[in-house]
């Protein structure tokens, strides 16, 4: 409980009162003034108490005291006091009465009328500078709704000259954290003609570290006088630029701090008013949306980009791919020595030409898509690249906006429209690659792009008609999945239209010679080699060895003995002596583990960030890391 009394708190009142309080009996005599009745009189309080009214007030212009009885509320009177030094002031006087121990005691209400007229200038012009900053800032705010992305960076800079110029500042500037090193650098600026513009190299972070650190910590900071900043470097590097004071305001977006807004005075210090704190601040949440704005404006060119990319990076690989073709191709279009192999061309030359959906059934690596890239040439869509997909690739949360598109705000993170690989593939051939791992969401959308030849993009429910011929590959049996019920019957008899078993390479060990010289010619080009000759041991070893990863482990073997190769004759020999083929596991545990591991060699055994195993499986990276735990995944080499 508080221990002040009851005249304590009179008496602090009395002196906190904006106008002068004069106390004065019956008689005249002054019993009490406060302080502010010292200042407009410039009598000291001993010299007035024990005096006469008439000493601040004269008989001529004192107000008549009123007469009945102690009726008070007077209305005020405009007079002229009397100050020390004989000068007159123009006061109003309001005068009441009271009755205090039987006595009558007067007490007048004094106000300084040129001072109060000062205030009111004061007040008015502050109003006036307030309502003309308020218009800049709803000028501001409307220029960053209309103005074209790509003028948005002279947008801002405007923006800072007109709020600089309308609060009688000097400069303006707006700071972004850097990518790269997190450093707070300006990247728009204004400063008058008159002073120097901010250097074109200075780094925030490393000058002003405290005033960062409160940016970092989503802090403002308004400084009237360069003295009232805490820390030295600071202080001194403020004056270097020549400030006197200034105000630092944090740009924040989504949670996050992106960078500061600043503006200071090189003239004057600056008394930061509650009211222009409050404005900055709503101004500041303007520009952090430009900001995001021109970000986004920026990724969206970033992704269209990326799709020009894409669509290059396709037709190179198609170029590739029938440079691939081309180069197996005899009379019946691959060059084979099998009857397998054979028979399967004579049902790609029957199917290529009617557009009918292919389904392309064998192990991994038995050349699939190659067969696939087969067919697109040979049909009327052969001018335009095929499109591919490895369904099996693709994370199933990302399955559907990648298969069919998205639209911009579809889900959390999709800051762009994007286009699917089917509305990619209109006119021409769609390759799905392990079709089978599709899942039953985008399996569903599937067959309504068979049946109607239309698609919806996530997000959206705008119809969307394509032409597209599907050619599918799948190395599982699709009729124990639909049995399983993960994958549908109805898709499954829409893609089994036209099924090619394509053999493996087991199968057709008499196309082992002409494969390897396909391949030697592709690496010793590649490789800048030239190889003459293998011997025939080496072959013969080779069509011995069963190839449990067929046409693709070939390859690779191929190719890794072109790499080691000293001179003209190649030494090839296949990779071990094991001529039966290893069944994949079917355990669940073991199914899963293989799968983590290929994502994770995809990812170059990077779990975390863009591009990481966690982000291509869909799951969080303290997920993987207990997964690859409990299943003894560990990085090779460690």
């Amino acid at each position: 409980m508080s221990h002040i009394s009851l005249e304590g708190v009179e008496q602090i009142a009395l002196e906190a009162a904006p106008n002068g309080v004069v106390v004065f009996d019956e008689a005249g005599v002054i019993l009490l003034v406060n302080r502010r009745t010292e200042m407009i009189f410039g009598f000291p309080r001993e010299e007035l108490i024990g005096a006469g009214i008439d000493l601040l007030l004269p008989e001529r212009s004192r107000p008549a005291r009123a007469s009945a009885g102690d009726r008070a509320g007077h209305e005020p009177l405009l007079t002229g006091g009397r100050r020390k030094d004989g000068s007159e002031v123009p006061v109003e006087v309001t005068l009441t009465t009271t009755i205090a121990d039987g006595a009558r005691l007067w007490i007048a209400s004094v106000v300084n009328i040129p001072e109060r007229r000062r205030l009111e200038r004061d007040r008015a012009a502050e109003l006036g500078r307030r309502l003309a900053f308020e218009g800049h800032a709803v000028q501001v705010a409307a220029r960053f709704v209309n103005v074209p992305a790509d003028k948005m960076d002279d947008a801002i800079t405007e923006s800072l000259r007109e709020i600089v110029l309308a609060l009688d500042l000097d400069r303006g500037g707006l700071w972004q954290f850097a990518e790269s090193d997190g450093s707070l650098r300006y990247t728009h600026a204004w400063t008058r003609p008159e002073f120097r513009a901010l250097p074109p190299d200075v780094n925030a972070t490393e000058m002003f570290p405290w005033l960062v650190s409160k940016v970092r910590a989503n802090e403002a900071v308004w400084t009237a006088r360069v003295g009232d900043v805490p820390a030295a470097l600071d202080r001194e590097n403020m004056k270097k630029m020549g400030s006197r004071a200034s105000a630092v305001i944090p740009l924040t977006h989504n949670d996050r701090v992106v960078g500061a807004l600043s503006f200071g005075s090189l003239r004057h210090e600056v008394a930061w008013s509650p009211e222009i704190r409050e404005r900055m601040l709503l101004l500041a949440a303007v520009f952090a949306q430009a900001l995001a704005r021109k970000h986004n404006r920026e990724q969206l060119n970033r992704a269209l980009a990326d799709v020009e990319r894409l669509r290059d990076q396709l037709a190179r690989e198609n170029v590739q791919l029938r440079n691939e073709v081309r180069n197996l191709r005899g009379p019946s279009h691959l060059a084979t020595e099998s009857a397998a192999v054979r028979a399967v061309l004579a049902q790609v030359d029957s199917v290529a030409q009617t557009g009918a959906t292919v389904l392309l059934l064998g192990e991994t690596g038995s050349g699939k898509e190659v067969f696939a890239e087969a067919i697109h040439a040979a049909s009327e869509r052969r001018d335009r690249p095929m499109v591919r997909v490895n369904c099996g690739a693709i994370p199933i949360p990302l399955m559907e906006s990648e298969l069919f598109g998205r639209e911009r705000g579809a889900y959390t993170g999709a800051l762009s429209r994007q286009i699917g690989r089917f509305e990619l593939a209109d006119g021409t051939t769609i390759f799905l690659d392990e079709v089978g791992d599709l899942a039953l969401e985008a399996q569903a959308k599937l067959l309504r792009v068979i049946q109607d030849k239309v698609l919806e993009r996530l997000g959206s429910t705008r119809p969307i008609q394509v032409d597209v011929r599907i050619i599918a590959a799948t190395n599982c049996d699709l009729k124990k999945a639909v049995a399983h019920g993960s994958f549908r019957e109805d898709l499954y008899y829409r893609l089994n239209v036209f099924p090619i078993v394509v053999p493996s390479l087991r199968e057709r060990l008499e196309d082992i010679p002409v494969l390897v010289w396909t391949f030697v010619d592709e690496f010793a080009r590649t490789f800048n080699k030239k190889i003459e000759s293998i011997s025939r041991s080496d072959l013969a070893a080779l069509q011995q060895y069963a190839w449990p990863g067929n046409v693709r482990e070939l390859r690779n073997v191929i190719e890794r003995a072109v790499i080691m190769a000293k001179g003209p004759r190649l030494s090839v020999a296949p990779p071990h002596g094991d001529a039966i083929a290893p069944r994949a596991s079917a355990v669940l545990a073991d199914v899963e583990s293989s799968h983590i591991r290929s994502i994770l060699e995809r990812a170059g055994w990077r779990v975390r960030g863009r591009g990481g195993a966690a982000e291509l499986l869909g799951m969080k990276p303290t997920t993987l890391d207990s997964r690859m735990v409990k299943l003894g995944i560990k990085r090779p080499g460690r």
